[in-house]
This record gives C-alpha cells, structure tokens and sequence, in this order.
C-alpha cells in the first residue's frame, strides 16, 4: 500500500515542552520518520491564557483519513486533553491535520483553514516543505508566506529542538 504525505500543526500552552515532546514521540512511534519544523512562539488567540509552542509535522502514512484522525485524537487524550475544552481555551495538546496530500475533505476540514489565517500555522509549514502547494489556491508556501500579512500576530522562533 502507498504511503500519503500528510502535515499537523501541533501546539501546546500548558507544560509545553514535555507534552510536545511527548507528542512526537508518539507520533514517532506510530508513523516512523517525522520532519519537524521549528518551534515558534506565540500569543493565546482569542482568549487570554499563555503563550504557546506551534510547529508542523511532516509524515507519511497508510491510513485513510478517517483512521488518521481518530489516532490523532487519541494523541491528544493521551496528553491530557479534554473532551469539552472550548474552542479557545489553554491546551495540553493540539494535533490538527492540515493536509492530506493534495485532498480536499470538507468533512475534516482539510486542508484545514488555519493555514490561511494563522502565521504560527504557515510560516513552519513554509519552512520545512516551501515548494508544497496548497490544495485550494495551487499557490507554493513559500509563495503564501511571502503575500501572508505576518503584522497580525507577533511570533518567536524558539531555538530549541526535539530530541526524540
């Protein structure tokens, strides 16, 4: 069976570093190789609440994405994540599915709209795959960051890295 190229942003706002590592590592476990952009920094959006910890993941995997999210829920619930969180609250753990090689699923929202509207969400994904196009607009990352307006939101390159 082929493997399909997918990408996840991750972000955390509470004891952050450990449960992003903890994350990867169970990424890792269940999906082999990972390509891990760097970490950035950034406000809570919509609510008041800590700074997070945002990156993208690069894997590749055999499942349909139906399989996929339910593993990456399970991911979540692992890190302490609840159910009935609201929309914009503190996060243990966030694994969103961006893309889905070059699919478009409505039913979970792939490719997800945060890529779009969110620097935290783009700029990584830009760093580790620039020439990637987006699904919808055929544009490259590279190409969406450079007409992003990146003044929105104020972000923080971490120079720190996970070792897994």
């Amino acid at each position: 069976m082929t493997k399909t190229q997918v990408y996840l942003g991750i972000g955390s706002n509470i004891d952050r570093e450990t449960n992003i590592r903890d994350g990867l590592k169970e990424l890792q476990k269940r999906f082999g190789d990972l390509t891990i952009s760097p970490i950035y920094e950034t406000e809570a959006f919509g609510f008041v609440g800590d700074d997070f910890y945002n990156l993208v993941v690069g894997l590749k995997t055999e499942l349909a994405i139906e399989d996929l999210a339910k593993q990456l829920r399970d991911i979540e619930f692992q890190s302490g994540r609840c159910r009935n969180e609201t929309r914009y609250s503190s996060r243990t753990l966030d694994v969103d599915l961006l893309l889905f090689a070059n699919e478009i699923y409505e039913k979970h929202h792939v490719p997800r709209s945060d890529i779009m509207e969110f620097g935290f969400v783009l700029k990584p994904l830009c760093d580790i795959e620039p020439e990637l196009k987006h699904p919808v607009t055929g544009e490259t990352m590279s190409k969406l960051w450079e007409m992003f307006d990146s003044s929105r939101e104020v972000m923080r390159k971490i120079p720190q890295s996970f070792d897994l």
